[in-house]
């Protein structure tokens, strides 16, 4: 089980985390997603290497204070966007990584702070923003096209009453600016209504809103392109994720580096290309879920899914082994 770190955040499958990534003496590594530091914390105490941690949020950089005068020279805080790490990391020096872990989504800090606008379990303002940049999630309510408002809430949101929202939205908006968490989730829970799961009915709309204020999505497909080609051979990438749209992102970009993919039909003109060698080695054929005690612990790890890909070193081939076992 992972423990608090202060501040109240615990790191979610941190042990599992730590066996796939398995940090090594003079290793370099990367935690993309700094948040909270759980992961830095881990893998720093666990060897004697250096890490590279990135965060677009400002307020998170500032918490990673205590944790950097804990590892001087070991630990370096970037501001930024993690699906920019190629030039973030060069332009710090760093040609190569040994592993890189990703904690997708929205952090504990941002949503327990009602001033951030992330959850509707206290008014705030309607934010969003895990950076400082780009439009809020206000902007995005009171300005989008029902049309436009009802796609982002389906495709990012799941959300199957999408078109009715949208128009309370629209509605709502007419007559007065929607400027706070606790007024868009007055209009959708009216539209919405409460069913078995016990899941807020504006759950999957601030979801819907969230990920797009932050091009969360685009964000991700950038930072694991960026993240492989970063990883020197035997080097590993380590993501977890929280929701059906980040893991199928996921699980698409790993079984296809590790050439996983099925093969084309029999009637498929591609079949007729030759199939190269993969470079990479798929450590986790299935996603691994966290441990009931965790999940008890800790409910916000119960929808966590980690995956996880490894560089091949030169000459050495994929194998098809269920989980990989630590170096």
């Amino acid at each position: 089980m992972s423990a608090p770190l202060p501040g109240g955040h615990t790191p979610v499958m941190a042990a599992e985390v730590l066996a796939m990534l398995a940090p090594r003496d003079g290793g370099s590594y990367c935690d993309a997603t700094f948040g909270g530091g759980g992961y830095a914390a881990a893998i720093l105490n666990a060897a004697a290497c250096t890490l590279w941690a990135i965060d677009r949020d400002p307020a998170a950089i500032a918490r990673g204070a205590a944790l950097l005068a804990r590892h001087p020279g070991r630990l370096h805080l970037i501001e930024g966007r993690f699906g920019g790490m190629l030039a973030l990391l060069r332009a710090a020096g760093v040609a190569a990584l040994d592993g890189v872990v990703f904690d997708l989504g929205v952090s504990s800090f941002q949503i327990d702070d009602p001033g951030r606008g992330f959850s509707f379990r206290a008014d705030g303002p309607l934010d969003m923003r895990m950076g400082r940049d780009g439009p809020t999630a206000a902007d995005l309510v009171n300005t989008l096209p029902e049309r436009a408002l009802a796609d982002t809430l389906f495709e990012l949101g799941e959300e199957r009453r999408s078109r009715a929202i949208a128009r309370a939205i629209v509605a709502a908006r007419a007559a007065q600016r929607i400027t706070t968490t606790a007024r868009l989730a007055e209009i959708v829970r009216a539209v919405v209504p409460p069913d078995r799961s016990g899941i807020d009915p504006a759950t999957r709309s601030f979801q819907a809103l969230r990920i797009r204020v932050n091009e969360e999505l685009d964000e991700i497909a950038s930072g694991l392109d960026q993240a492989a080609r970063l990883l020197a051979p035997g080097g590993r990438l380590v993501v977890v994720a929280f929701h059906s749209l980040e893991d199928r992102l996921v699980k698409r970009f790993m079984v296809g580096a590790a050439g996983r993919a099925p093969a084309p039909s029999r009637h498929d003109p591609g079949r007729l290309i030759a199939r190269t060698t993969p470079a990479w080695r798929l450590l986790t054929p299935r996603a691994l879920r966290p441990a009931a005690a965790e999940t008890l612990s800790n409910p916000r790890a119960r929808s966590a899914r980690l995956r996880a890909l490894e560089r091949l070193l030169p000459g050495a081939a994929p194998d098809a082994a269920e989980e990989a076992s630590p170096r």
